[in-house]
């Protein structure tokens, strides 16, 4: 299943949301302008955005004003996969060389710094400060969890609610309050937004665990990166932390990646990653995913039935299927 079968009928107003992106980053500094187009034209699913616009469907959908949200929620995202190719040292990302290895590390950090910027100064033509008291929080958390796998990198003692929490700061909090900003900026009810960001959180937890798995049991054309460039990287996710704790595996496995910490960023993963594949730690992390999306899909049930439930419903189904 394709996102876009999915969710078609945005297309019109998601091609706007398109065309927004690039005028926004347009700047007359011509290295800036050239890397900030490179990031963009990576492509993407652009979940952010249509989450946002399906969240203004449960009040008074207004594009004009659903733009200065889902353009700046998509920027953020953006800006933050460049510092973190910057951190993880990625060379590729979706196939394509990432801003820093086409460039450096200094052109990559300021071009994150300056869509963030661009990002911010698109919220504050929004009046209401409930909006920007949001995303700042969120940004905020963001900027901690990236400080946590920092923290954590190769850190084999790291416990699952170390993993959890990271992953909640990380990835979910941006896609909850993507749903939910999208409903306050339509002036839904309160208890609406709060129903979609309790969704657009666990699917952000489901969404990165099937990341991870994916960055496990993928194909480099899949992924557009080589497998096991999460562990190559020190990030040590679910799968591998649920793969330490059968004790049969925990030793060669510890040694493998120790070997891989030695190494430089072409190390071999792939005895790691058979050994995990054979563990119970692959099928321990979808049942958690499995367990995220039942929760999303429950916090839809109290919702209006409308296209952009069954829309939400959909999106959901694929997160947790999802094979890119």
């Amino acid at each position: 299943m394709k996102l876009l079968d999915i969710f078609g009928t945005l297309k019109k107003d998601m091609d706007a949301v398109e065309q927004q992106l690039y005028r926004t980053i347009d700047v007359d500094q011509e290295l800036l302008k050239e890397t900030s187009l490179h990031l963009l034209q990576a492509g993407g699913k652009r979940l952010r955005p249509v989450f946002v616009l399906l969240g203004g469907k449960f009040g008074n959908y207004d594009l004009d004003r659903l733009q200065h949200i889902a353009v700046p929620l998509e920027l953020i995202h953006s800006a933050s996969l460049v510092h973190d190719d910057v951190i993880d040292d990625a060379h590729t990302r979706r196939g394509k060389p990432t801003v820093k290895s086409k460039w450096d590390n200094k052109i990559a950090m300021y071009t994150g710094d300056y869509i963030y910027a661009k990002a911010l100064s698109i919220v504050t033509k929004l009046g209401n400060p409930e909006i920007h008291r949001i995303l700042s929080k969120a940004l905020v958390q963001m900027s901690i969890g990236e400080m946590e796998q920092i923290r954590d990198f190769f850190n084999t003692g790291q416990t699952v609610r170390n993993y959890l929490l990271r992953i909640r700061r990380k990835t979910a909090l941006l896609i909850a309050v993507s749903c939910q900003l999208g409903a306050i900026a339509a002036d839904a009810p309160v208890e609406v937004s709060r129903l979609l960001y309790r969704y657009g959180y666990n699917v952000g937890m489901a969404f990165q665990i099937r990341d991870d798995l994916l960055d496990l049991k993928g194909t480099e054309k899949q992924l557009g990166k080589p497998p096991g460039s999460d562990m190559r990287q020190g990030n040590i996710t679910l799968p591998v932390l649920f793969a330490l704790q059968e004790e049969r595996l925990r030793e060669p496995l510890l040694r493998e990646i120790a070997g891989i910490h030695a190494a430089d960023s072409s190390a071999d993963t792939s005895r790691a990653i058979q050994m995990i594949l054979g563990s119970q730690g692959i099928s321990r992390a979808e049942l958690l995913a499995d367990r995220y999306i039942e929760k999303a899909l429950s916090s839809l049930q109290r919702l209006k039935e409308n296209k952009a439930k069954k829309h939400l419903q959909d999106i959901a189904y694929f997160v947790n299927r999802r094979a890119y």
